[in-house]
């Protein structure tokens, strides 16, 4: 009865931003690195500052990476053990690193190292890389698994857990459990965005979707079908920045899921730094048979809304900005060359 109580008088951000139209797009963490690592519940707010429940080692790591003061470097997650995933007295460890120059996923290195060596691995993968060979007996083939991150982080939002875990019973249970898929479903801790529940992170291509339903899974999972109705679920590709994932969105719709295979990059060419008004945006791409190609598109406000940025009984709502791509255009071959 409480909690039913606690639920009627609370306010969830994500249900207040989905009626009010905010556009989830230019959502996504926007990072160089993810340092994704298996983990007890439950799960504090201040777990990667705080040495508990995490080994001291892992917040060095992230302090040696300015965590705190340069978020952009790197996002550490916390995924909740699994009865089929895990094995007892050992922990799944996960490092996604950005490639140089375009690229279309993260590269990843994946351990499953025994409890009392997840610290020292932090700190190997993070800022001792000479001492990675001491855990190659630990080291997973696992690049071909794909690895689906839904947040249920109900410590930092209580609409995550509200929404997340449905969701992730969901995929878990009807995708994550199915023979030879490669593909993994986990319970994931925060990361961003907690307005759009239930959201998750599809890895290994850092790809984020939100507001979803369960009537959409099979399109986001299979990628089979028209890929436009992704649309009002996207948040953003995580390889690339705010204004950026903007574009890319339009870009995906139009190309169709061969987009998904490109090498890509993009740039920010002019901005206005004060009212947040517009950007020039570039996005550059190599397909898989080594064709090169750009984009070249301008962002512009189109409206605002009210949205609320935390759930609870009497959280305030703010007024942001939205935005959609007034110019779009792929720019010719010769352009292309002139400009690389």
């Amino acid at each position: 009865m409480v909690s039913n109580q606690t639920h009627n008088k609370c306010r969830f951000c994500s249900e207040i931003s989905q009626a009010n139209g905010e556009d989830p797009i230019g959502s996504a963490n926007a990072v160089a690195q993810y340092l994704i690592i298996e983990t007890q519940q439950p799960w504090p707010d201040l777990m990667w500052i705080e040495a508990e429940p995490m080994p001291p080692g892992v917040v060095e790591a992230l302090n040696f990476l300015n965590y705190v003061t340069e978020p952009e470097n790197i996002r550490p997650l916390a995924i909740a053990p699994d009865r089929e995933y895990s094995i007892p007295g050992y922990k799944h460890v996960f490092h996604y690193r950005q490639p140089a120059g375009l690229f279309a996923e993260y590269e990843k290195q994946a351990f499953l190292v025994p409890d009392a060596e997840i610290g020292a691995l932090a700190l190997a993968l993070i800022k001792e890389p000479e001492k990675l060979g001491d855990f190659e007996q630990y080291r997973q083939d696992s690049n071909h698994i794909r690895e689906l991150l839904v947040c249920i982080h109900g410590n930092v939002d209580v609409a995550c857990s509200r929404f997340g875990y449905p969701l992730y019973k969901k995929l878990r249970s009807e995708y994550g459990a199915l023979p030879h898929s490669n593909l993994r479903v986990w319970r994931s801790s925060h990361f961003g965005g907690h307005q759009f529940a239930p959201t998750l992170v599809d890895l290994p291509q850092g790809r984020y979707y939100g507001r979803l339903q369960p009537e959409i899974l099979d399109l986001l999972v299979w990628n089979h079908g028209s890929v436009q109705e992704l649309y009002p679920y996207y948040r953003g590709w995580g390889g690339l920045p705010y204004f950026a994932q903007i574009v890319e969105r339009e870009i995906w719709m139009q190309v169709g899921w061969n987009w998904l295979g490109y090498q890509k990059s993009g740039q920010i060419l002019a901005e206005d730094q004060i009212n947040e008004e517009w950007a020039d945006v570039r996005i550059d791409f190599t397909t898989p048979n080594g064709s090169i190609g750009a984009y070249q598109a301008k962002v512009e406000v189109s409206g605002y809304v009210m949205t609320a940025f935390d759930s609870g009984e009497n959280q305030p709502l703010e007024e942001i900005k939205q935005y959609r791509v007034s110019h779009l255009v792929e720019l010719e071959f010769e352009s292309v060359s002139d400009f690389s």
